[in-house]
């Protein structure tokens, strides 16, 4: 799979501190291997089609749509689906 990442959700995780930067770094690699990745759970409701991937209290939201995983948004999960 080929990862896009939008420029909203670069620029959040160019803001992440470093430790967690990593780790969502860890995250972007994880995904390459879609559907394999572990951890991943769908969305419902207005957000349905996406999916979330969890790492301590952080969050990566991506969608697929062909050969391509695409981040859309990467943060804190205090308001993190508003």
């Amino acid at each position: 799979m080929r990862i896009k990442i939008l420029p909203d959700a670069y620029g959040q995780i160019i803001e992440l501190p470093v430790p967690i930067h990593r780790r969502v770094l860890g995250i972007l690699e994880r995904l390459e291997h879609w559907p394999a990745a572990s951890g991943a759970k769908p969305l419902s409701g207005p957000l349905a089609g996406r999916y979330r991937i969890r790492t301590g209290d952080y969050r990566v939201q991506f969608r697929v749509e062909g050969d391509e995983v695409i981040v859309e948004k990467v943060g804190h999960r205090d308001g993190f689906y508003d």
